[in-house]
């Protein structure tokens, strides 16, 4: 993103300070809408190691989180 000049700031602090953005889209709502039955907070311990495994082996953390998950069900209905 091309940084902003002190005037460019100031134009566009000015602009929407009196005025109201449009709001485009498809009127379902973004990412937060559409997933907010599925957004959990974790712990940073958990985020961190979270983090540092999806790195070493190449995937996501949700993908991380899911081999989890089907792991302990696995083990809990034999």
């Amino acid at each position: 993103m091309p940084s902003l000049t002190e005037e460019e700031y100031d134009a566009l602090d000015e602009l929407l300070t009196k005025t109201t953005p449009k709001v485009t889209g498809d009127g379902k709502g973004g990412f937060f809408m559409k997933n907010k039955g599925n957004i959990i907070i974790v712990s940073d311990v958990s985020a961190a190691y979270l983090r540092s495994r999806a790195d070493a082996i190449h995937k996501t953390p949700s993908e991380i989180i899911d081999e989890m998950v089907l792991e302990q069900m696995r083990v809990m209905h034999g």
